[in-house]
């Protein structure tokens, strides 16, 4: 680190905590934040091998960002059209593609040696999050400030990553995939999708949840903090345990399921509860489909 990025932590946290904020003075050390956010050298969580999650929580990295919106002003920053178009077309275009926002947020400016790929068609890629080598964003798709998607990740069509979600390498987030973020509280760990995952169609994976590398989650899979995954194989329940997030085990492959109430009213109608199931872990039938997802790419 440079002495600047060094002392950047306690500058934040003395903006952060000031009732008395100068806009000029936040401004300069948000930027510094912003830089490392997109190079992918300040992150909001990171992998730990001494936290019991395997995970490090930077609550002043989030706190920067929250201080972004505190410091921003709205500006417009609707598309301009393109100067051939003619007069009519321009102006229809002027009118019904408006965007307005905070100007600490543009739109992300993506180097063009990490050779990313973003296919036209409405996706958005916000200032402040790290898009790693090689990864390929599908229309229309959106990651918010503070996230860190990993070199070689897919993110397919209506796929959200939210503000601090961590995805790992080689990663695939399928069409309505939608990872949650958690900016706040600033201390509570953010999404983390590790490595190598493969995230089915419309799955949602919420706050207090990370998937381990390798996992496979079938379309449709829900995970939240409060969700009781069932391991068939090891027969065991997976659940968030006081401090501990709910964790899926490396390799794990998870599909939907149900489990029946079994007393009270519930019971006397025949209602079944959302159930994740672990049905068995990757094997070389698994690694086959992953090895055909890579011909897409």
């Amino acid at each position: 680190m440079t002495a600047m990025l060094s002392t950047l932590p306690q500058q934040i946290e003395r903006l952060y905590s000031s009732r008395d904020l100068s806009r000029d003075e936040c401004l300069h050390p948000f930027e510094e934040l912003k830089v490392g956010l997109n190079e992918g050298t300040i992150r909001a969580a990171q992998p730990d091998s001494t936290s019991p999650t395997g995970w490090r929580v930077n609550s002043w990295v989030k706190k920067g960002i929250l201080l972004g919106f505190r410091i921003g002003h709205i500006v417009e920053m609707s598309l301009r059209p393109c100067a051939h178009l003619a007069d009519e077309v321009a102006g229809a275009l002027d009118a019904g593609f408006q965007f307005r926002d905070k100007h600490t947020y543009p739109l992300q400016c993506l180097p063009s040696e990490r050779s990313i790929r973003v296919v036209p068609g409405g996706s958005s890629i916000r200032d402040g999050c790290y898009i790693g080598r090689g990864v390929i964003c599908m229309p229309p798709m959106f990651v918010n400030a503070g996230a860190y998607v990993g070199d070689e990740t897919l993110i397919d069509s209506h796929a959200l990553v939210g503000s601090c979600a961590q995805i790992g390498a080689r990663c695939h987030l399928s069409a309505g995939a939608q990872i949650g973020g958690v900016l706040e509280p600033v201390g509570a760990l953010p999404v983390i999708i590790e490595d190598e995952v493969m995230v089915g169609g419309n799955c949602g994976v919420y706050e207090g949840a990370i998937v381990g590398k390798g996992a496979v989650l079938g379309a449709g899979v829900i995970l939240t903090g409060s969700t009781p995954v069932f391991d068939l194989v090891r027969d065991v329940v997976h659940r968030r345990e006081v401090e501990m997030p709910l964790r899926i085990p490396a390799g794990a492959v998870v599909v939907p399921g149900a489990r029946a109430i079994t007393s009270g009213p519930g019971r006397d109608l025949g209602l079944s509860l959302q159930a994740p199931v672990i049905v068995k872990y990757r094997d070389e039938k698994t690694d086959v489909a992953a090895r055909l997802e890579e011909l897409l790419r």
